[in-house]
């Protein structure tokens, strides 16, 4: 069965106004299969290219625009797939948005600092940018009745939500490893200055182990052995890649709010699990709290970014400890979110609710998370 990917729609709408469309997204998320599910609606007047080929490469790289006239032909819907390996892309889109405006490209890239590294001056104004993530499970709903998702959130929560895993195979555990310790560090390590995959594979567990806490490059600087800068950079390009994000303090009205530290939990709460190589089931785990933190907020971020809500995203904590896991502004209110895998109560901030006039701060657990994240 097809999961139905909500920015389908979105895309679709989208097409045929102008503007290249640009999908990114780390590696294995399925881009390519949305990219030809758009290409069903254009059934006769589309064409798809793969640019992993050598001579598909070679045709759009520093090309006129009437060399690619004559290889492009007549279709309405152009899809160049995996862009960011065609030397100067950002000109070749260039050219063809400038000189073919009845033309439609569509074109996906593995990772943000690939492809928006090589196209963001050329394409000025010239493309819509839309990003693609592990499946949500939202996104299930396609597959999955209301229930069924109920019964399978435990196994989501160890295991993750990269299609290849929530679609079958025999063998999670292997497939789950191998997609952590290839895909995960393809993209970044094409970068010259990263010459030791071990050092990026330490920083990556040193980061899975500390999800849910505030994080200190100084901190990671001493577990993994290098500079606090090199730390930095190379968390930055993990962010770049899809792999983790940041959650900053949420500081606005109060002296004694944090306002320095970070907390990086992982896109998907699978990869996380591979790489401390624990795919135990919840019940025989450490570290629940943790993970349903990272699991949720992780989904949360999917269905705002999914349904194009612009929220922007914090956690709150005090220097006395009083902290919110989750914090959204946007739209003029902020909202707190807690996050407990088995707690029906919790106590609510009150110097938060009191600094913050208006906010409000919900216990999200594993009875009440469906209408967190679009269910």
């Amino acid at each position: 069965m097809t999961v139905k990917r909500t920015i389908q729609a979105k895309i679709e709408k989208d097409l045929f106004k102008g503007k290249i469309a640009i999908i990114y997204g780390a590696r294995q998320v399925g881009k390519t299969t949305l990219a030809k599910e758009i290409q069903k609606k254009y059934p006769n007047d589309s064409l798809y290219l793969n640019c992993d080929e050598p001579d598909i490469r070679d045709a759009l790289t520093n090309k006129t625009s009437t060399e690619l006239k004559s290889f492009l032909g007549n279709k309405k819907l152009i899809i160049i797939d995996e862009a960011q390996r065609v030397e100067n892309i950002g000109l070749t889109l260039k050219l063809l948005a400038d000189n073919f405006s009845e033309m439609q490209i569509l074109a996906t890239g593995s990772s943000s600092f690939d492809l928006s590294n090589k196209i963001a001056e050329p394409l000025t104004g010239r493309k819509n940018e839309y990003y693609l993530f592990p499946f949500s499970l939202e996104e299930l709903k396609s597959i999955y009745s209301t229930m069924e998702i109920d019964r399978i959130l435990e196994r989501r929560i160890v295991f993750g939500m990269y299609p290849e895993i929530v679609q079958g195979g025999d063998k999670p555990e292997q497939n789950l490893k191998s997609l952590a310790l290839s895909y995960t560090y393809k993209d970044i390590l094409q970068y010259q200055y990263i010459k030791n995959p071990e050092i990026l594979e330490k920083l990556l567990r040193a980061l899975a182990l500390q999800i849910g806490n505030e994080v200190s490059y100084n901190e990671l600087s001493e577990m993994v052995g290098i500079d606090k800068n090199t730390v930095a950079g190379y968390i930055q390009l993990l962010e770049k890649a899809f792999i983790i994000f940041r959650l900053g303090p949420f500081s606005r009205n109060l002296r004694n709010e944090l306002k320095k530290l970070r907390k990086i939990y992982f896109y998907d709460t699978g990869i996380r699990n591979a790489l401390i190589n624990n795919l135990n089931p919840l019940e025989l785990r450490q570290d629940v709290g943790a993970l349903w933190e990272n699991f949720i907020i992780s989904e949360r971020i999917k269905y705002n970014q999914n349904n194009f809500l612009d929220k922007n995203i914090y956690f709150w904590r005090t220097t006395q400890g009083q902290e919110i896991d989750y914090i959204e502004d946007g739209g003029g209110k902020v909202a707190g979110f807690e996050m407990k895998w088995q707690k029906d109560k919790f106590k609510k901030p009150k110097v938060f609710l009191e600094a913050y006039a208006g906010s409000d701060v919900e216990l999200i657990n594993k009875n009440s998370y469906k209408k967190f994240i679009g269910l």
